[in-house]
């Protein structure tokens, strides 16, 4: 856990979880993207054989691998440095932003509901969250992934404290 997270004194940890907001949404879609367009040159470059094919798959596997490389060199920095996560706790949860500091503290007492959307494309894959609160502005996030590990932690934790989705 990091220090001053559980600054709102939430209880007990419960895990943290990799959140992302608009920007790392538009990120897998482009990462995707750019992925599926490396593939189809590649098949092209299979079928149509041009010259100097060999040196222009090397440089569309080599702009894959970059991708798949920047991916994955983000996602261990973010649960290193505490970019982007979600904190459960017995008695609340707080969002953390992209430098790592602490953007929404939501105790379950203020929590209304939860409501959940998702896309499961091949484009796209996420899980949508809006949390209400009383009294205040409702916190939003997204769960990359076709099964992100925060969904059911997420939700078994909201109905122990009574919360519906």
């Amino acid at each position: 856990m990091r220090p001053g997270v559980n600054r709102a004194g939430f209880g007990e940890a419960r895990g943290n979880y990799a959140v992302a907001g608009l920007g790392g949404g538009l990120a897998q879609l482009g990462r995707r993207l750019l992925l599926g367009l490396c593939l189809a040159l590649l098949v092209s470059l299979v079928y149509i054989r041009p010259t100097a094919a060999f040196t222009k798959g090397a440089i569309t596997i080599s702009v894959a691998l970059v991708a798949i490389g920047l991916r994955w060199a983000w996602g261990r920095a973010s649960a290193r440095f505490g970019l982007r996560r979600c904190y459960l706790f017995r008695d609340g949860l707080v969002i953390t932003g992209l430098f790592g500091q602490p953007r929404s503290a939501v105790p379950w007492a203020e929590v209304m509901g939860i409501q959940m959307m998702t896309s499961q494309s091949l484009f796209m894959a996420f899980y949508r969250f809006e949390i209400t609160r009383r009294g205040s502005r409702p916190v939003a996030f997204l769960a990359l992934g076709f099964q992100p590990p925060l969904v059911e932690p997420l939700l078994s934790q909201a109905a122990e404290n009574g919360v519906s989705h």
